[in-house]
C-alpha cells in the first residue's frame, strides 16, 4: 500500500487561540508539511484546488512546484485539478512545466469539483460541467501525447496543428479520477484505464463501494485487464496514538470545531457525534492497531491500494500532528505496506496490458505508467 499527504488549503485559524492566520504563513505551514511528509516517507503530497472561501488553494501547480525545488523524493499530485473550470491548454503548459521542475515526479488527479460560488466565478453551469470535466481531459490528454494537436472543442477556441510548449517531461502521465458521488467520472477513467480515487470522506462506506464496484465493472467492459484496476481512497480524519484512549481524547476539540462549522453553515453534520464518527466515517482515530484493522475493512469493500491522510494538524496541535504521523509511519505504514499489494501499475517498459485491439470499434486509449518509488520505512520513534 502506498500513502499519500493531502491538503486544501483551508483559510484556517490557529487551533488553540482562534486567531486567524495571515495568508502569507498558511502557505509556509503547507510547505513544512511537504517537507514532514516527505521526510517521514509518505509517498505523495498532494494540493487540491478550490476557488472559493474558505480556501487558499487556487493555484496548486504554483504551490507544487515551490515543494518541488525543496524536496527530492515525494511525488507531487493535485487534488483535485478542476478541469471543468480550466482552460486545457492552459492547465497542460503549468502541468508540463512542474514535469519539469519536479523531474517527472508529478501526477495528477482530475475531476469537475464541487462548489456554487467558484462555478459562477469561471461563468460554468451545472448543465455543462461534467461534458467540460470530459471534453478538458480528452484535449489535455492529447495535448500530452501529440506534438500537435488539431481538434474542434466545445468549450474553447479550435486548434489547428497546435503545438504546444513546453513538452512534457514524462512521456505518459499518471491521471487519477477523483469521484464522490459521480458514474460519470467513474466511467471516464474506465474508459481511458486511468485509476480511480474515491474521496470517501463525507458518509459512510456504502455509496464510495458502490461506485468503485461501478468502476471495475466499466474497467472490464472497455477491455481492460482487472488485475490493473487501481483504486485509491481518502480518510475522514486521522490521530492515532499509542492508546485509543488518548488517540479520542485528543481528537475530540477537533472534532468539536468540526461539527460547529457545519452547523455555522446550517448543514445538518452525517456523524453528529465523534464516536459515530469513528465507527461508520473513514476517519482512522484510534490506536495504531485499530488503524491497522479500519483500513483493512475498508480494503475488504474497495480493494483499495493507495490511501491518503490529511497533510496538516486540522484542529489538532502541531506537535500532536507530528507524533500522530510518525506513530503512522512507525507502526501502522510497515503493516499495511506487507499485507496490502502496492498498485498494480502496468511496467512503461512493456508493452501496454490495457490497450484494445486497434480494430475494435470502441478502443481505450493507451495507458502506460511510471511506477511509484518506494521509500524506505523510517525507524520507530521513542514514543
Amino acid at each position: 500500500m502506498k500513502f499519500l499527504a493531502i491538503t486544501l488549503i483551508t483559510d484556517s485559524a490557529d487551533p488553540v487561540t482562534g486567531t486567524p492566520t495571515p495568508t502569507r504563513e498558511r502557505f509556509r505551514q503547507v510547505v513544512s508539511a511537504a517537507l514532514l511528509a516527505e521526510e517521514l516517507g509518505f509517498d505523495g503530497f498532494g494540493v487540491g484546488e478550490r476557488h472559493e472561501r474558505p480556501f487558499l488553494s487556487s493555484s496548486p501547480p504554483v504551490v507544487l512546484a515551490h515543494i518541488a525545488a525543496l524536496t527530492r523524493e515525494i511525488r507531487l499530485y493535485t487534488a483535485v485539478t478542476t478541469l471543468s473550470l480550466l482552460d486545457p491548454v492552459r492547465a497542460y503548459e503549468d502541468y508540463a512545466t512542474l514535469d519539469h521542475l519536479s523531474d517527472g515526479r508529478l501526477e495528477l488527479m482530475i475531476g469537475k469539483g464541487n462548489g456554487t460560488a467558484q462555478r459562477e466565478l469561471f461563468d460554468v453551469s451545472p448543465e455543462d460541467q461534467w461534458e467540460r470535466n470530459s471534453e478538458g481531459y480528452e484535449l489535455f490528454r492529447r495535448i500530452w501525447r501529440e506534438d500537435a494537436v488539431t481538434a474542434r472543442p466545445r468549450f474553447r477556441p479550435a486548434l489547428t496543428g497546435a503545438e504546444v510548449l513546453p513538452r512534457p517531461y514524462q512521456r505518459t502521465l499518471r491521471v487519477w479520477h477523483g469521484s464522490a458521488t459521480s458514474r460519470e467520472s467513474v466511467d471516464l477513467a474506465a474508459r481511458h484505464g486511468d485509476p480511480l480515487f474515491s474521496a470517501n470522506v463525507t458518509h459512510p462506506i456504502g455509496p464510495y463501494a458502490e461506485l468503485i464496484r461501478h468502476y471495475r465493472e466499466r474497467w472490464e467492459h472497455y477491455g481492460h485487464d482487472p488485475a490493473h484496476a487501481v483504486v485509491g481512497a481518502g480518510t475522514a480524519g486521522f490521530h492515532t496514538a499509542p492508546t485509543s484512549q488518548r488517540a479520542v481524547a485528543a481528537y475530540r476539540p477537533a472534532f468539536a470545531r468540526y461539527l460547529a462549522a457545519h452547523r455555522a453553515q446550517g448543514v445538518e453534520p452525517v456523524f453528529p457525534t465523534l464516536e459515530d464518527f469513528i465507527e461508520r466515517s473513514s476517519a482512522l482515530i484510534g490506536s495504531p492497531q485499530q488503524v491497522i484493522e479500519k483500513v483493512h475493512r475498508y480494503h475488504e469493500e474497495f480493494g483499495h491500494t493507495v490511501l491518503h491522510l490529511q497533510a496538516e494538524p486540522g484542529g489538532l496541535t502541531d506537535a500532536e500532528h507530528r507524533a500522530s504521523l510518525e506513530l503512522f509511519q512507525a507502526r501502522v505504514a510497515p503493516v499495511l505496506r506487507r499485507s496490502i499489494p502496492d498498485p498494480a501499475f502496468p511496467d512503461p517498459a512493456s508493452p501496454d496490458p490495457t490497450s484494445p485491439d486497434p480494430t475494435s470499434p470502441d478502443p481505450a486509449p493507451p495507458h502506460t505508467t511510471r511506477p511509484l518509488p518506494v521509500p524506505p520505512v523510517p525507524a520507530s520513534p521513542d514514543l
